[in-house]
């Protein structure tokens, strides 16, 4: 891939990253660069007695550095690459140090691992001793299910207007007694509701709406053996009971595609970072999220580039959402590739056939094109196909997103949630914006 100035700076974790980058991009300030056809490094030197040690694998691309920024690319490593962009002579061409032949080499030995894994998964089991122990999994999270009906009932007849702080530590210790009795997912959604308690003036409806699906997963978890395969398959995920990814790539629907990335997010949550990826396919049309989960201040094994396009075949999750996915290989480098029209009242179709297959999806993807987005009073908002939509952005993103715009129309992606949009890109003739960068 031929990279770009642009090109590096759409990895930047947020816009003061990709500001301390630019900084760095001074030959000076780094006594050692160098790079070969798999791998880029170099020496920046800090604040400290020795200089920081960035390194990126191209074939990811991968990035790693030895400074302690807990952000992923740092600014030493977009500041690399920035150099890489504006003046390659400057890279040396000989064989890489020490320190970047042992990383590459442990990056190839830990996909090796990972190959193996899967192939070792995907071995033949003895299916009646995996069948009797799914069925005694089953029965556990039925039990489950059968003390948290009782209790979801007690909650409403007692009535949301008594809930405060003090029943706070009640809905914390029964999504306890849920972990134990091996349901996280629904330990989980009960303790984001509780979270709804008094925030906003529509709390009670937000939560009522919480509980409604966990009294929904219980009754379906009580009659999970007439379910379909893929709503049986949506339950599970919907109760915390994941599916292996080696099973998942052995086994799943898969689709060869060129595939755009058409929106990321990045969270941090109980000191995991979680980043959602979202994929369009422009010659299945089929919609993807590719979802992962780092330790805090650990990167990920593979970047991704918003507006760009790969050669790739995925491997879908089971489930009757469709959308959750895993890469199985990339077949090239990714390519900039403008987004496909979408018209507003298609991807509301979207929306509406994906809840119909199932209540539990939490976030949409939706790609609206011709949408002009703006400020009314104090809230945010998208117009297209004469409605307008409510949007979820930062003061910190939604003035770079206005001044982009400009009033006029453009391509949005975003997710949504069921009562707003949450912005994460947007295209017009002049270039793409993203969520946490400048446009």
């Amino acid at each position: 891939m031929n990279w770009t100035a642009d090109a590096v700076l759409a990895l930047a974790p947020d816009a003061s990253s990709a500001k301390a980058a630019r900084g760095l991009v001074s030959p000076a300030k780094w006594p050692l660069l160098g790079a070969d056809t798999s791998a880029v490094w170099g020496e920046c030197q800090g604040s400290g007695s020795k200089p920081y040690q960035a390194q990126v694998d191209l074939n990811g691309p991968a990035f790693r550095c030895t400074c302690p920024s807990r952000k992923f690319p740092c600014k030493h490593g977009l500041a690399l690459m920035l150099l890489r962009a504006s003046d390659p002579a400057r890279f040396g061409a000989g064989p890489p140090p020490a320190w970047v032949s042992e990383w590459l080499a442990s990056r190839t030995q830990k996909a090796e691992k990972k190959e193996q894994k899967a192939q070792a998964t995907a071995a033949p089991a003895d299916p009646q001793a995996a069948a009797q122990r799914a069925a005694q999994r089953w029965a556990r999270m039925a039990h489950a299910a059968g003390e948290l009906r009782p209790w979801l009932r007690d909650q409403v007849a007692r009535g949301l207007g008594v809930l405060g702080a003090g029943q706070q530590q009640d809905w914390k210790t029964m999504a306890a007694r849920l972990v134990d009795m091996q349901v996280p997912g629904l330990a989980q959604r009960l303790s984001e509701a509780g979270e709804l308690v008094g925030s906003g003036a529509d709390w009670p409806e937000r939560v009522l709406h919480a509980l409604g699906l966990l009294q929904l997963a219980c009754e379906a978890l009580e009659r999970h053996a007439a379910l379909s395969p893929a709503m049986r398959a949506e339950l599970r995920v919907v109760l915390g009971w994941p599916f292996d990814k080696a099973e998942v790539l052995a086994e799943g629907e898969t689709v060869c595609d060129d595939w755009l990335v058409i929106g990321q997010a990045t969270e941090e949550r109980d000191k995991l970072t979680e980043r959602r990826v979202w994929l369009q396919g422009l010659r299945s049309g089929r919609r993807a999220l590719v979802l992962d989960h780092a330790f805090v201040g650990k990167g990920f094994e593979q970047s991704w580039l918003t507006g760009h396009a790969s050669d790739a075949s995925l491997a879908y999750f089971p489930g009757a959402g469709a959308l959750r996915a895993l890469v199985q290989e990339l077949h090239g480098a990714p390519k900039p590739v403008a987004p496909p029209a979408s018209a507003l009242e298609d991807e509301w179709m979207h929306v509406a056939r994906r809840a119909a297959a199932s209540p539990w999806v939490p976030l949409h993807p939706m790609l609206v094109g011709d949408a002009v987005f703006g400020r009314e009073g104090e809230h945010w908002q998208v117009q297209a196909g004469g409605q307008r939509l409510p949007v979820a952005v930062s003061e910190e993103d939604g003035w770079p997103l206005l001044a982009h715009g400009g009033g006029k129309p453009l391509q949005v992606m975003g997710e949504w949630n069921g009562a707003a949009l949450r912005v994460l890109s947007a295209w017009n003739a002049e270039g793409a914006w993203q969520r946490g960068a400048a446009a």
